[in-house]
């Protein structure tokens, strides 16, 4: 299923997208797609139910707004230096184990909000990535296939980084990677069963319409699974939490001087294969 969520900000009601693309209205059946009914078997199947009964209302989607897909997020985990190629070009060693940082929830806005460059900001980059939601509590998993099954879909994410912030500034990578609006999130919550192998999925992204991010899961370091497995063994997932695995090659950061690092008036657009498209206009906090 294609889950999301969509009105305006704060008020964002439950939806799905039909298999025929058409927006349907699930208000009627749940109270918002959050970790409470991702761990919920039977909500969930009120909402398959409902939707194969093909009579939910439809939303007009022209000029509505869709919102993160996700409410109630109750952590952002993020995995840095998680492809081979983006390693590379940031001149850094493989990683032995999986680089961990956080975002705040409150960093999370929908697929075509506005981003804000931060203050004082120089160095504003982009990061396509592959979002995994959590769908059932995860503590000390013994193996990369019980990490799989702890998962209850994928969604695209926008890790926008602020690299002066993040690595010239002192301190640990945080403060360049919780500026406001720094997570969009979506536009779908792609249920697990729809992505039968997350190591297979294309991401790009574009810059002012030229493509500057075109990877693979394929190139990760340590895969979705694993991803899922290593975290728990150090922190509790819940329903609801978010991890963003990592960017392939292409950022700003990489390339040469001068590095075209984001500024006021910049379209970003990106897309994971099958999980949909964003698209922000970015402008000056």
């Amino acid at each position: 299923m294609k889950l999301l969520r969509v009105g305006t900000v704060g008020a964002e009601r439950p939806a799905l997208l039909d298999g025929d693309g058409t927006l349907r209205d699930l208000s009627g059946v749940v109270t918002d797609i959050n970790g409470g009914l991702l761990a919920d078997e039977a909500a969930l199947g009120r909402v398959r139910a409902a939707a194969a009964a093909g009579d939910l209302p439809v939303i007009d989607a022209e000029g509505t707004r869709v919102g993160p897909p996700l409410a109630g997020i109750g952590k952002i985990v993020c995995i840095g230096l998680n492809y081979h190629d983006h390693a590379a070009e940031a001149g850094a060693a493989i990683p032995a184990e999986p680089i961990i940082f956080f975002k705040a929830p409150d960093t999370v806005v929908g697929p075509h909000d506005t981003v804000l460059v931060p203050r004082e900001s120089i160095k504003t980059d982009w990061e396509v990535e592959l979002a995994v939601v959590i769908g059932r509590t995860a503590r000390y998993l013994e193996s990369a296939e019980e990490g799989l099954a702890h998962v209850a879909g994928y969604a695209v994410a926008h890790d926008v980084s602020e690299r002066e912030f993040q690595i010239e500034r002192g301190g640990t990578w945080d403060k360049g990677k919780n500026c406001e609006t720094f997570n969009p999130l979506g536009p779908w919550l792609v249920t697990a069963d729809e992505v039968p192998d997350p190591q297979t999925l294309g991401l790009k992204l574009w810059v002012n319409g030229e493509l500057r991010q075109d990877g693979t899961t394929a190139q990760q370091i340590f895969p979705v699974g694993e991803v899922v497995r290593y975290v728990s063994r150090f922190m509790t997932l819940y329903p609801g939490d978010v991890i963003n695995t990592g960017t392939p090659a292409g950022v700003a950061m990489g390339q040469p001087e001068p590095k075209p690092y984001l500024r006021s008036g910049d379209v970003v657009e990106l897309e994971v294969e099958g999980l949909g498209r964003q698209r922000q206009e970015f402008k000056d906090a």
